[in-house]
């Protein structure tokens, strides 16, 4: 099910044709609030604009493990436990990638960053509390356009996996 009038992207080009039961969720992106959170309140503008639980809204951070970039989703309220990403994906150490190589592996600015499309494939991981929820958010695309999807979903259609990957605090 699909929000009429919302502006496709890549990640919902991906649902779409995967046929996966999904909803598109469109909310006013005041960049304000995520600048007032130093670049890190995209995620939980989101939570404070659609009134969502933080826990079910995913952000997707990307990763760099042993060179190799990948797409990590962590709940709104958590970080990425960068050693939990290396072992998940095979390799000895992670660090946050720089924005900017964020940006050109995606295709998606920072704060609109889908685990789904980017525009060169990357290994994809989901933390494994997202198997909890009916359903999840994830970027859409771009800030303020948000997908739900159930996560089996979301894992199948970005070919990714799910491994525990967040630590809260």
């Amino acid at each position: 099910m699909d929000l009429m009038g919302a502006q496709g992207t890549r990640a919902i080009d991906v649902v779409r044709r995967s046929g996966v039961a999904h909803t598109v969720h469109e909310y006013e992106h005041d960049e304000r609030a995520s600048l007032r959170a130093g670049g890190r309140g995209y995620a939980l503008e989101a939570v404070a604009a659609l009134g969502l639980d933080a826990s079910r809204v995913f952000k997707t951070i990307v990763v760099k493990c042993d060179g190799r970039l990948a797409l990590v989703a962590v709940p709104a309220d958590a970080e990425v436990d960068l050693k939990a990403a290396a072992d998940a994906l095979g390799g000895r150490r992670a660090s946050v990638a720089e924005p900017a190589e964020a940006e050109r592996a995606t295709g998606y600015v920072v704060g609109g960053i889908s685990p789904l499309g980017a525009r060169r494939p990357l290994p994809v991981v989901v933390d494994a509390s997202a198997a909890s929820f009916p359903t999840i958010h994830v970027s859409a695309g771009r800030r303020g356009l948000q997908l739900e999807l159930a996560a089996d979903d979301l894992v199948r259609a970005a070919n990714g996996r799910l491994a525990p990957v967040a630590r809260r605090g």
